[in-house]
């Protein structure tokens, strides 16, 4: 099938704050803000079947409610129909549901998933492990997707990074590079890939560590776009109250440098309403983007 000379997607990601059973002040539980995230899922992909969706910090019982309310068709019985979306990732702690996924969320019917993988953003990266000052185990998720109109092949990449130490968020970035290039240098994908993007949140900010290291092979969606074109606010986390940490930008959109990307939209999302619940302490992030042919 001969390829279209561009193929348009949205890459929304959001830490979507684990099901605490010790909630801070200004949080609600997970029971409150459930619909809240589902709903923001739904409304900013519903027009755009081409869309990923990564998450970071969702447990597997968040994880299972996300991928069911998505995969509601209201009145429609879910029986008579396939799932429209599907997703990859375990759990960073055992490697099956223990612990926070970043789960990389798709619509099969969309995207044909031709490989994924989990890798442990330690010194043991086929493991569940943590290494040098991390407080956390930590992950990134990859996956191999062709477009199946286009028959454009991108690797898509969901993580998140480190809160405590900045040596193993600068390690983290490095074994992540390492994979991307891992990932262009094989003998199946290789020559198959368009695009390469990784999302997440990399507790980093712009002039830190882990940021600092990805930006020499990634571009940040932010920089790339027309800054007429960005909508929303600027700073990612937020917390839940004025006690918490003072906002900051510490999630992002990141596209391969030397990729065929031109991005149209950035946004990020109001993560509270007039009913004056957070459905997170952090706010989502959206990419509109495009994928030119190398001769465009």
């Amino acid at each position: 099938m001969k390829a279209t000379p561009e193929l348009p997607l949205r890459i929304l990601t959001h830490n979507i704050r684990y099901a605490t059973s010790a909630p801070f002040k200004g949080e609600r539980p997970w029971a409150d803000r459930r619909q809240l995230l589902i709903n923001e899922l739904e409304h900013n992909t519903r027009h755009c079947p081409d869309s990923f969706v990564c998450l970071q910090e969702v447990l597997h019982q968040q994880l299972v409610d996300i991928l069911n309310g998505l995969n509601d068709h209201g009145e429609t019985p879910v029986a008579a129909e396939a799932p429209r979306w599907a997703y990859i990732g375990v759990g960073r702690d055992d490697g099956r549901q223990a612990g926070e996924y970043s789960p990389i969320f798709y619509q099969p019917a969309v995207w044909e998933l031709r490989h994924w993988e989990t890798t442990w953003l330690s010194e043991t990266p086929d493991r569940p492990s943590k290494s040098w000052d991390a407080a956390s185990i930590r992950i990134v998720t990859s996956g191999v997707f062709t477009h199946r109109t286009s028959r454009r092949t991108v690797l898509a990449m969901s993580t998140h990074l480190d809160d405590q130490g900045a040596r193993s968020r600068f390690e983290a970035a490095s074994i992540i590079l390492a994979k991307i290039d891992e990932y262009r240098a094989h003998d199946t994908y290789g020559p198959l890939l368009a695009g390469v993007f990784l999302a997440g949140d990399f507790n980093s900010r712009d002039y830190q560590e882990a940021y600092k290291v990805l930006t020499t092979d990634l571009a940040d969606a932010f920089h790339a776009v027309n800054p007429v074109r960005r909508y929303g606010n600027l700073n990612t986390f937020t917390g839940f109250s004025a006690e918490d940490e003072s906002p900051k930008r510490i999630d992002y959109i990141l596209l391969g440098r030397d990729d065929p990307w031109s991005v149209q939209g950035y946004a990020v999302l109001a993560n509270r309403f007039d009913d004056g619940v957070f459905n997170s302490d952090h706010q989502a992030v959206i990419a509109d983007v495009s994928l030119h042919n190398h001769q465009e």
